[in-house]
């Protein structure tokens, strides 16, 4: 292979381990208050409240247990412990399962136990991150099983939630694909309005422009995207470390393979979905990448059921 990088360095697993969890914090922080004070609104409950849960004594302690009303792929464990520390440090919780794992469904997954008001309180939140990271986590999946044993990698992309992308694509991860750039801070990625901008602003070749941007950014790979066979020829000459073929039919994959061969890892993307996968897997691309998984994606059912 042409390219300076490896297919390891082009698609990376993200782990919990690398996340901020001060911005985790923050995220849970704010969903606290827009639970109990009406965060967003002009007008902001000044102290924080569950109206219902005044009924409850303090002292009264209680256990729940969380549980799968569906079969699922699992995401969010990590933020269990955190979204009820948030709320109150003498929540518990137990667990023997780990994000990534498969949930079968009426299986109960964990236990949460201590002051019955502050898990009330902390029920909703928790559920719905659980649910929603849980979904993506459960549609990748599908995907992920899809490919079986292709040597295609199953990548994400930012079609992302803003201010959720690092949740949403550790979900990715937990349900087995890979992901692409984080951001545009990570990777050279140039794009077919890239390219109408360069071209009428500029009496530089595409090779000589990509040549500066990897002359400045050294550490970082170039990848240029194509909508048709047409522009692969000048494409190469700008020796990109990949090349992302955009929304093509199989028959023009098959040739643009052909046609790229080593000189450049190649990447399918554009209308990626569980009914052409199988078509794309088996064709010797490197890379498959959709947000399908992230944006179509449903929310799993999980229920806090009271022991």
């Amino acid at each position: 292979m042409a390219s300076r990088f490896t297919k390891d360095a082009l698609s990376q697993r993200l782990t919990w381990s690398t996340i901020d969890l001060n911005y985790i914090q923050s995220i849970i922080s704010q969903a606290q208050l827009e639970d109990m004070s009406g965060l967003g609104l002009k007008s902001v409950q000044r102290h924080p409240i569950d109206v219902t849960s005044e009924i409850i004594p303090n002292e009264e302690k209680g256990t729940a247990a969380l549980v799968a009303r569906q079969s699922f792929t699992l995401c969010g464990l990590h933020l269990v412990p955190l979204i009820l520390a948030h709320y109150d440090p003498s929540l518990n919780f137990q667990t023997d399962y780990q994000d990534g794992d498969t949930v079968n469904q009426d299986t109960s997954f964990g236990t949460l136990a201590g002051p019955s008001k502050s898990l009330l309180q902390a029920e909703r939140i928790l559920l719905n991150f659980l649910q929603y990271l849980s979904g993506i986590a459960t549609t990748t999946k599908a995907y992920s099983d899809c490919l079986n044993n292709s040597e295609s990698r199953l990548l994400d992309t930012r079609k992302t939630t803003p201010l959720y992308r690092i949740l949403e694509k550790y979900a990715f991860v937990c349900g087995g694909g890979y992901n692409h750039r984080y951001g545009l801070y990570d990777r050279i990625m140039i794009k077919d309005n890239h390219i109408a901008v360069l071209e009428s602003n500029t009496e530089h070749s595409l090779a000589e422009q990509m040549d500066q941007l990897r002359a400045r950014f050294t550490e970082l790979p170039i990848q240029i995207e194509v909508d048709s066979l047409d522009q692969l020829n000048k494409v190469l000459d700008a020796q990109p470390d990949c090349i992302l073929l955009d929304n093509f039919s199989i028959e023009a994959t098959k040739e643009a393979i052909h046609i790229i061969g080593d000189q450049a890892y190649t990447e399918a993307s554009g209308g990626i979905n569980l009914n052409n996968l199988a078509d794309l897997k088996n064709l010797g691309l490197d890379f498959i990448s959709t947000g399908a998984p992230v944006h179509q994606s449903q929310w799993v059912d999980i229920g806090l059921d009271w022991l």
